[in-house]
């Protein structure tokens, strides 16, 4: 009977975690080769594990503006950096250097986030294989 009980706990416990998407290095969605520069108002913020989300409104050259997808390190991460909801509000103006989405799409990995008064902060997540963990590598090595 408890051999059943536990087969029973641990399938109930499979079938709640499959929707949970699966956590991914830099290089399986982001393209190292493709930096960009983004300016634009912030129209959403997503505080969600395994990674927080920034939505921006992008001014195209015609006037008219898209909306992109900054992917964040974890909310407890950029919390501790500074970024929070309280500095991310809704409307403020922000330039997000980051890394373009492989498919080509209006995703981003975001590497730091410049605000209206000048602050800049890292965006991102260490140890994912990002262009900046090269960086602080060969920086650990001087």
């Amino acid at each position: 009977m408890r051999k059943h009980i536990l087969v029973g706990v641990a399938g109930l416990s499979l079938t709640l975690a499959a929707p949970v998407r699966a956590h991914h290095a830099f290089s399986a969605e982001f393209d190292a080769d493709k930096p960009l520069k983004l300016e634009g108002a912030i129209s959403k913020t997503e505080w969600v594990n395994p990674h927080a989300w920034i939505h921006i409104d992008v001014k195209k050259p015609d006037g008219t503006s898209e909306e992109w997808m900054i992917e964040g390190g974890t909310p407890n991460t950029l919390m501790r950096r500074g970024v929070s909801r309280d500095t991310l509000k809704i409307g403020t103006m922000v330039v997000v250097n980051g890394y373009q989405a492989k498919d080509g799409s209006n995703r981003a990995n975001g590497r730091d986030i410049t605000y209206p008064d000048g602050r800049k902060l890292f965006l991102g997540s260490t140890g994912t294989g990002a262009p900046y963990d090269k960086e602080v590598k060969e920086k650990e090595k001087k």
